[in-house]
């Protein structure tokens, strides 16, 4: 009887060992078993070249790459335990990320850094899938090496993950913002960033250009009000009529 072959997992575990940090083997449900491999960024470049080269892996495509930022993780500013399960809407503190006084900033919870890469792997020849994830080591001034040299289609997905989250890819070519204005400040996909912005851009017809001039919304939590054509709520609005004219 042959013995089952190992599983993804294992062979990466037993092929790196020391070198990654946590190799999870997703079991749940929904995950169809999703392996996630967490790198430290001085061993992602060694790690990443093996993944692409050695035809037991074979994951010879990038398929994404995106930034994370973990402030305020598990935190939520919807209050669903002491609202009413009756009604249109649900209980909202505005004290979230992106609403809140900058002492009493949401901090990190349950994630020891902040910043993390997170690139998407296939391998078509081996028909598998990996998530190779890299925790920036300075949340100050994240910095992760660039993946470029191993696989060059990640090239404007760092371009992005720079403009919109600030981390800084090491060894990257061209990294410039992509997505925001040249002169933007700050990056609008950070969990500290005003959820309104700095800024806001229209066009003077005096001037007959765009200006900047500061944010004139006014900063508020909006919980949505949705109505829903039924039979009870028509029957309702029937016996309101009905009592108002004495029937």
């Amino acid at each position: 009887m042959a013995e089952p072959e190992n599983t993804l997992a294992q062979r990466l575990q037993a092929r790196f060992g020391d070198r990654i940090v946590e190799c999870i083997e997703h079991t749940y449900a929904h995950a169809h078993g999703e392996v996630t491999l967490v790198v430290a960024p001085d061993r992602l470049l060694e790690v990443a070249r093996v993944l692409r080269d050695e035809p037991e892996f074979g994951f010879e495509q990038l398929t994404d790459l995106c930034g994370i930022d973990y402030l305020g993780y598990g935190q939520v500013e919807w209050d669903t335990e002491d609202a009413t399960s009756e009604g249109y809407s649900r209980g909202v503190e505005g004290l979230g990320p992106g609403r809140f006084d900058w002492d009493s900033r949401p901090r990190p919870d349950r994630q020891a850094k902040r910043f993390a890469s997170v690139v998407h792997l296939l391998s078509i020849r081996n028909n598998q899938r990996l998530r190779l994830r890299t925790y920036a080591g300075d949340d100050a001034l994240p910095v992760i090496p660039s993946l470029v040299d191993v696989w060059p289609g990640v090239n404007w997905f760092e371009r992005e993950a720079f403009d919109l989250f600030g981390i800084v890819y090491e060894g990257h070519p061209d990294l410039r913002r992509i997505l925001t204005d040249y002169g933007f400040v700050g990056h609008p996909f950070r969990k500290d960033f005003p959820l309104i912005g700095n800024v806001e851009v229209r066009y003077d017809a005096e001037q007959e250009r765009v200006i900047y001039q500061p944010v004139t919304i006014e900063p508020r939590v909006l919980v949505p009000r949705v109505l829903r054509q039924d039979s009870r709520r028509e029957q309702a609005e029937a016996e309101i009529a009905n009592a108002a004219a004495g029937k």
